[in-house]
């Protein structure tokens, strides 16, 4: 294998739980280039990834002219991570040896010459320890337990400057991230606004973060306090992840900086449900101060699948304490 395309074309989440299997191919192929597929605005996070020797643009690529885009497809192996119709014809055009596609895609039948066939919504696996069924064909055939998949991750964090207004000392600085763009189930806002002041007037700083669409959502409800600042819509993703990884804590929900806090190794606590395919055994984060937190591990309505608010349950007092 001296090129391998890896195509994950969706959220920053998705991508960071991606990261993994990039490290297990360098490990097994370390001579081969690995190149990342996704959209553009999730680059930053990728480009933190040691084991990624180049990243392509989705977008970029598939608005080339058809020759050009079957030159840069030239490579040894291509694994749709996430299934991307257009990409998977076209690295069949592309004569790519082997493909290697979820056999759930009906495409993937005329695009694809390896399928691995598993299922993700009703699996108990973490959605970075599912990604490992793809590597199969390339002989990868064991899945690494949770535990290990932190030493799986080589991120290190390419310094952005940071905006003179941002706090300096991590020590006491604790980002909430009340939003998630519809992708998880929410803690309610007016929590997040109590914790915030409860966490100030003990000393913190804290931070909220979000894009500017997000912060119109709740900019108004944010605690007048010296110690609470409003960040969002104001931080590229480079700047928020050096935020990020130079605070203390994170809390969100199963949300991308949840993710990246989770990568840089600070304290990243993801608030859940446990309702199945969005629980925390899928979708918590990796890193090792990497945390979670549910109102009720048992909850009856979350193990029948049905529709369930009990993370609205979790108390500002126990995210307090569990921040320390």
């Amino acid at each position: 294998m001296k090129r391998i395309l890896i195509s994950r074309t969706d959220s920053i989440g998705d991508v960071a739980l991606t990261l993994p299997i990039c490290q297990a191919l360098k490990n097994k192929y370390p001579d081969a280039e690995i190149i990342f597929i996704g959209k553009n605005y999730t680059r930053p996070v990728v480009s933190c990834f040691e084991a990624i020797d180049a990243f392509w643009d989705i977008d970029e690529l598939l608005n080339q002219p058809l020759a050009t885009q079957l030159q840069q497809l030239k490579a040894d192996c291509i694994i749709h991570v996430f299934p991307n119709k257009k990409l998977a014809f076209l690295a069949k055009k592309a004569k790519i040896p082997m493909r290697i596609g979820t056999s759930h895609r009906v495409f993937h039948l005329f695009t694809c010459n390896e399928r691995p066939s598993f299922t993700r919504k009703n699996s108990s696996l973490h959605e970075s320890q599912l990604n490992f069924h793809l590597l199969a064909p390339l002989g990868i055939s064991e899945i690494p337990s949770f535990d290990q998949l932190p030493s799986l991750i080589r991120f290190q964090v390419i310094p952005a400057e940071l905006p003179i207004w941002l706090p300096l000392s991590k020590e006491n600085v604790v980002i909430l991230h009340p939003k998630s763009k519809g992708s998880a189930l929410e803690w309610p806002l007016v929590k997040y606004m109590e914790l915030a002041y409860q966490l100030a007037d003990s000393g913190k700083t804290v931070c909220f973060t979000g894009t500017e669409q997000e912060g119109m959502q709740f900019r108004n409800l944010i605690p007048l306090h010296e110690r609470i600042i409003d960040t969002t819509g104001k931080l590229s993703l480079e700047q928020l992840i050096t935020f990020i990884s130079r605070s203390n804590a994170l809390v969100a929900c199963s949300t991308g900086p949840y993710h990246i806090a989770g990568l840089s190794g600070i304290h990243a606590i993801g608030l859940f449900s446990m309702r199945r395919p969005i629980d925390p055994g899928r979708w918590r984060a990796i890193g090792p101060k990497a945390d979670y937190m549910v109102f009720d591990p048992n909850c009856s309505a979350c193990k029948k699948g049905t529709k369930c608010t009990c993370i609205e349950n979790i108390t500002v007092t126990s995210v307090i304490d569990r921040i320390g």
